[in-house]
């Protein structure tokens, strides 16, 4: 009365529907190369950057402002240990300094070697 009959399905009905979601998850596969695993990498060069951050360094803020850190300054954690401090002082003119937060540096500057391989006469 109130059971319907079961009927088979035959096979293309079945690969009907997985043939639906291969494009959206072809699509997601490219997203995911090309957009979000290149971005992550670049995240954690950028934190690695950011903790290896040392006295003497050139930087820039996220301000655009460029400097030279003059200090770094260390603080407890919880366990008692010595780590560095999120706070950095940054020489950004003769005789002006300013405290940064580690977060808001967006880049170390690395002095590039010349090309001459001898001195000019």
């Amino acid at each position: 009365m109130f059971i319907s009959p079961a009927y088979a399905q035959d096979v293309n009905a079945m690969f009907g529907s997985v043939s639906q979601f291969l494009p959206l998850v072809m699509i997601f596969a490219v997203f995911w190369f090309l957009l979000i695993r290149p971005q992550q990498q670049k995240q954690k060069e950028l934190r690695g950057m950011l903790e290896a951050v040392k006295r003497g360094d050139k930087v820039v803020t996220a301000g655009g402002i460029l400097g030279t850190v003059q200090k770094v300054g260390m603080t407890a954690d919880k366990d008692g240990k010595q780590v560095p401090s999120n706070e950095i002082e940054v020489d950004i003119a003769p005789n002006v300094r300013v405290t940064v937060l580690r977060d808001t540096l967006t880049a170390v500057i690395k002095p590039v070697a010349a090309n001459d391989s001898k001195a000019a006469k």
